[in-house]
């Protein structure tokens, strides 16, 4: 009884009309708005939009979990998400010189490595890998330390307190990225070999 409880609360389902996958709609559609306000220096909206990206994103897992919604969509867009908010972000943080060279850099090999790996599998007949939660403390991280970030540009009590803590973000995100990498390559050497668990594209 237990165990078929078990698979039921873990059943993904190819439902497309889900509230997970509206938010998840959602933030995608605020990628481009972002890159513009960002790019514009509508720091305002920039930082509104990127604290409402990290809201939906907690919630969409959130409400998928405890109401019985995940989907294969939603495990699909979740993490394009993700990738397209840190990506845009980087871009345009190191476009007006906000974050160094080094920091894209870091990130950018990052998403190389996984990008790589995951074609790879593919190649053999895997679909992708289990998020980790790792990978997910990693992408909160570094949402959260961008706009703090941001706000750290200004020239007043508000950028001199936001600057030591987006930082710490900033390390913190950098460093759990990179761990998540390595876990998504030994998970990927056990799948390989012949083990379980390649049936979801891995995120950050």
């Amino acid at each position: 009884m237990e165990v078929e409880k078990a698979v039921r609360e873990h059943v993904v389902s190819g439902r497309l009309l889900t509230i997970p996958n509206a938010l998840s709609v959602l933030r995608l559609l605020g990628v481009p708005v972002f890159l513009w306000a960002i790019l514009s220096e509508r720091d305002a909206l920039a930082l509104l939009l990127l604290l409402l990206s990290g809201i939906t994103d907690y919630l969409d897992g959130k409400i998928a979990r405890v109401f019985d919604m995940e989907s294969r969509l939603g495990q699909f867009l979740d993490p394009i998400a993700d990738r397209l908010y840190i990506l845009t972000t980087l871009f345009g943080l190191a476009w007006r010189e906000i974050i160094p060279v080094w920091l894209v850099i870091v990130l950018l090999v990052r998403e190389a490595v996984m990008t790589l790996m995951l074609l790879y599998l593919r190649t053999r007949g895997q679909l992708g890998l289990p998020v980790h939660f790792v990978g997910k403390a990693a992408t909160f991280n570094l949402l959260y330390a961008f706009p703090l970030l941001l706000l750290a540009h200004r020239d007043d009590w508000v950028g001199e307190l936001a600057r030591p803590i987006g930082w710490g973000f900033a390390w913190w995100g950098v460093v759990l990225y990179w761990l998540a990498a390595v876990l998504y390559a030994v998970h990927a050497r056990i799948v390989l070999r012949g083990g379980s668990g390649g049936t979801r594209v891995a995120t950050p």
